[in-house]
């Protein structure tokens, strides 16, 4: 049997409170680290963690997942002989800018060519309206390139303790623009994207992938948990841990794309379009009774919707 062509769109997350996506038990100071890629280290958000985390938005439960609902051929189904798997395939959420403290305008989203470079090929298959057709170029790690209305600074641009050139950029620009639309698209009678499609670029910095790895090494959120035991409310003993959560504010995204369809009263289109459209509030990750993993999850298709 013939499969029909994938469609595919872009989704972003984007973090409004810290995020934990863990990798189980680490080996080094930090307990509980994130997940991050093999090849790169960059922090990762797993595509069976979106993919999970959409199902349970939508209430697809073992009950409603019956044979023939549009849950049931978008998700999957197990347990009988008319188990099926899900037609929507999530890759995984890679990084794309992550916050940084800045001694100038609070922080920066920043990011590297590297980082640009694997999203442009993501974007691809896609095609959206006024994708930039070329990336930034830096010389040297003492470089940075900035929008030209950047709040990061003048000339210097303080993170933490490094201290950069600035260069404002017309490239960089673009791209700032571009992504300032892309998270943050228009939506009628709502002023709230609007306003942040401004601050965004004004905020946004390149930095070489040498940076970028230093920062995604040392710029994630590392915190001291303890338990507390339940009759005397006191720390338990020996019950500290390190964890790691990515920063409120981290940029990530990935492709979701819709191919053959178990069932065919249903399209690809339809199933993409029921459950990949609307900008969704999600909780992802550990520690959700502690505030953690709020993210907004924005679908972008090839008209910058």
């Amino acid at each position: 049997m013939e499969k029909e062509n994938n469609i595919a769109k872009l989704y972003w997350l984007h973090a409004l409170t810290p995020l934990h996506v863990g990798a189980g038990r680490g080996v080094g100071f930090i307990d509980l680290p994130v997940a991050r890629e093999k090849v790169t280290g960059w922090p990762v958000i797993p595509g069976s963690a979106i993919k999970g985390v959409l199902a349970d938005h939508h209430g697809a439960t073992d009950a409603l997942r019956e044979p023939g609902t549009m849950l049931a051929a978008a998700f999957g189904r197990v347990g009988d002989n008319l188990a099926n798997s899900g037609a929507l395939i999530f890759t995984d959420a890679r990084i794309v800018c992550l916050p940084v403290r800045s001694l100038y305008g609070t922080f920066a989203w920043v990011t590297s060519p590297m980082a640009l470079r694997r999203l442009a090929r993501d974007l691809s298959n896609v095609k959206p309206a006024n994708l930039p057709p070329s990336l930034p170029e830096l010389d040297s790690n003492s470089e940075i390139k900035v929008h030209k209305d950047s709040v990061l600074g003048s000339k210097t641009v303080f993170f933490e303790d490094l201290d950069f050139t600035a260069e404002p950029d017309d490239v960089t620009g673009d791209w700032a623009d571009f992504l300032a639309k892309a998270v943050f698209p228009d939506k009628p009678n709502d002023p709230n994207n609007s306003e942040w499609q401004s601050i965004f670029p004004n905020h946004f910095a390149v930095v070489t992938d040498d940076v970028f790895n230093f920062l995604c090494e040392t710029a994630t959120e590392v915190n001291a948990r303890v338990k507390i035991e339940d009759e005397t409310k006191t720390v338990t003993s020996s019950a500290l841990w390190y964890e790691e959560n990515l920063p409120a504010e981290t940029l990530l995204a990935g492709l979701v794309s819709c191919g053959w369809v178990a069932n065919k009263a249903y399209t690809p289109e339809a199933l993409l379009t029921k459950y990949c459209e609307k900008e969704l509030a999600l909780q992802m990750g550990g520690k959700a009774t502690t505030g953690k993993g709020m993210v907004r999850c924005v679908f972008q298709t090839g008209h910058g919707g």
